[in-house]
């Protein structure tokens, strides 16, 4: 970012699914340093790999071109199934971060009946035409629950129309739907996110608003810890009353 007498520029991006993936250390900081997850060293290996204080939940970025570059695994436990959820390299963190910050709340909502479409109508999505699932108003992102003989499975994708797919998350219907839902909602959000303005992406960038300003430089280096002290304090917050929603059974696919 270009520093001018202790200001930097900073631009701010929406909608937030064609910001570009930003700074990943905004999901991989907190994990460790709020939430307690250990992180193991190759030096030999472009990859990152962190894991829950529990042993029951691993990330694992690798910077592979032909494959999802985040994934998240969950192993069983007693009479919970086993979920993942991947996300391709140009998902924003600010997405991907939504997911790690519902799976580290101490406190969850219940999962019985939640709904992780209802975020995505409530901020006007709607069915396009030939398909299923909820669309975004501009048409670029979807959200579907598909369904086969193998079991279910989210997948949201965003792609402008005649272009090629700007990046793909799938989340396997075990994934608890809390969980979900704060993808859906962090979609739905239509606060602008910040970025670099020489980073912002090229693709679609006529179908994106661009805003720039000029922060403090001693702001701008204090928004990461300011979030980690967010979330280390959920610790000790008082719990959350639970919400229940109803899910709407997936698309049956062959």
């Amino acid at each position: 970012m270009r520093s001018t007498a202790g200001t930097v520029e900073q631009a701010l991006v929406a909608p937030r699914y064609l910001a570009g993936a930003g700074d990943p250390g905004w999901v991989t900081v907190p994990l460790h340093r709020a939430a307690g997850w250990s992180y193991g060293h190759d030096p030999l290996m472009p990859r990152v790999i962190l894991t829950s204080p529990d042993q029951l939940t691993q990330l694992r970025i690798d910077p592979d071109p032909d494959d999802p570059w985040w994934t998240i695994r969950h192993a069983r436990n007693a009479d919970k199934p086993a979920w993942t959820a991947t996300f391709d390299a140009r998902t924003p963190v600010e997405i991907i971060a939504a997911f790690t910050d519902a799976l580290t709340d101490p406190s969850p909502p219940a999962d019985t009946g939640a709904d992780p479409y209802a975020p995505l109508r409530e901020a006007k999505w709607d069915t396009p035409h030939h398909l299923y699932g909820l669309a975004s108003p501009d048409g670029i992102a979807l959200v579907e629950h598909l369904g086969s003989t193998d079991g279910d499975l989210w997948l949201i994708e965003t792609a402008v129309t005649q272009g090629p797919t700007i990046w793909r998350a799938y989340v396997t219907g075990s994934t608890p739907a809390h969980l979900i839902t704060a993808v859906t909602r962090s979609l739905a959000d239509q606060t602008p996110v910040a970025r670099d303005p020489s980073r912002i992406p090229g693709f679609a960038r006529d179908r994106m608003s661009v805003s720039t300003r000029r922060v403090p430089a001693a702001d701008l280096a204090s928004a990461l810890e300011r979030r980690i002290s967010t979330l280390a304090a959920r610790h000790t917050a008082p719990p959350a009353a639970a919400v229940t929603r109803h899910v709407p059974p997936p698309r049956r696919t062959r």
